[in-house]
């Protein structure tokens, strides 16, 4: 099972970051909505584990 729609629409949202660490990230061109979509779904993958271990944990 996915840990989310993949097909879900973009939704535009705000959100404060380290000025001189968006400087150097524009700096290198990286793409910053696909970097932090890619981690926030590896990180919702480690959480969603993590509570199925604990949840499971007596079984």
């Amino acid at each position: 099972m996915k840990a989310f729609d993949i097909q879900a629409p973009k939704k535009p949202t705000n959100l404060s970051i380290n000025s001189d660490l968006l400087s150097k990230a524009r700096k290198m061109n990286i793409n910053l909505s696909a970097t932090l979509e890619n981690e926030l779904a590896r990180q919702l993958q480690i959480k969603q584990r993590e509570q199925w271990l604990q949840e499971n944990a007596k079984a």
